[in-house]
């Protein structure tokens, strides 16, 4: 059985977008396993579950394959708060933010933060390329084929606009995340 966040309470269902493409495989492979790690780490935030990894060709971008993944939490902090957090660790990395969408040694994308719907100009929710990215739909529905985007519909159902995307499976969760178990659940 998960474990709520500390402060007792299970607070809200969020999902965070993991990648990188800056460096060697394992390195790329340890920067999402200490980005997991950090969003465990998170006050009153648990990371119950992890995708697979994914590699990915760049979306609208030059570069190196992308690994991918995406982590669900129980948190308590607001979306503002975990957008703040995701910063940070990718700060911790050496994420820079040369031009838009420029080969990054760790980016975080807050994909869904319970059910909110924003459209601010620092954060919009649900993610607004989410519902176009196959490094993003794949990976959620194999953590939860049933999830809801709102405004968009459910994940199974968009997975055939992503069809096309090249990407691959990578390792399972129990192989890249130490606290992974077979079902991606972390109990």
């Amino acid at each position: 059985m998960t474990q709520p966040p500390a402060g007792g309470t299970a607070g809200v269902v969020a999902y965070v977008g993991l990648g990188g493409n800056l460096g060697s495989e394992d390195e790329l492979r340890a920067r999402l396993q200490a980005a997991v790690a950090a969003l465990d780490a998170l006050p009153g935030t648990r990371v119950d579950a992890v995708s697979s990894l994914y590699w990915s060709a760049p979306v609208e971008a030059s570069g190196p394959t992308f690994l991918n993944a995406v982590a669900r939490l129980r948190t308590q902090a607001t979306p503002w708060q975990t957008l703040a957090a995701l910063q940070a660790i990718e700060a911790g990395h050496g994420r820079e933010r040369s031009y838009r969408n420029a080969p990054r040694t760790l980016d975080l994308d807050l994909l869904l933060h319970g059910q909110s719907e924003l459209e601010e100009p620092a954060l919009s929710l649900p993610h607004p390329r989410m519902a176009q990215r196959a490094f993003v739909l794949l990976p959620l529905a194999e953590l939860d084929p049933g999830l809801l985007i709102p405004g968009q519909g459910a994940v199974a159902s968009l997975l055939p606009a992503v069809a096309g995307q090249a990407i691959r499976a990578g390792e399972a969760p129990g192989q890249w995340w130490p606290a992974g178990e077979k079902s991606a659940t972390r109990g």
